[in-house]
């Protein structure tokens, strides 16, 4: 099994900064993609930034500019530095991957259990 623990939430102003961290572990052979999702009260979940293996990103329009996500020394971490942050990215972060187990041919996709991010107006 593949687990993903992320850290990093809470709570800050508006214009404040927060830097969320996951750490995937588990019998990973390979790690195709990570990713942060994001889901408010009452609404769907949506992708805020993903990044390759081999290191291409791609981000939300609402984020680009002020969000960066980037893949950690450590193997299998991702990190989201979340700058300029405003009262509609107050969320529930989730931290997303999709790898291929150790004796498996295909990629599977796993989910952290999410951290809050709340921010004050």
């Amino acid at each position: 099994q593949v687990q993903l623990v992320e850290s990093g939430g809470g709570l800050v102003q508006a214009g404040g900064s927060l830097r969320l961290s996951c750490a995937a572990s588990g019998s990973i052979f390979s790690m195709n993609y990570m990713a942060w999702y994001r889901q408010a009260p009452g609404k769907q979940r949506e992708l805020v930034a993903g990044i390759l293996g081999i290191g291409s990103t791609n981000y939300a329009d609402s984020v680009k500019g002020r969000f960066t996500i980037s893949r950690g020394n450590a193997k299998n971490t991702v990190y989201l530095q979340m700058n300029s942050l405003k009262p509609e990215d107050t969320a529930v972060y989730y931290c997303n991957a999709n790898a291929i187990r150790l004796g498996s041919t295909r990629g599977s996709d796993y989910w952290g259990q999410g951290t809050q991010v709340t921010v004050s107006s």
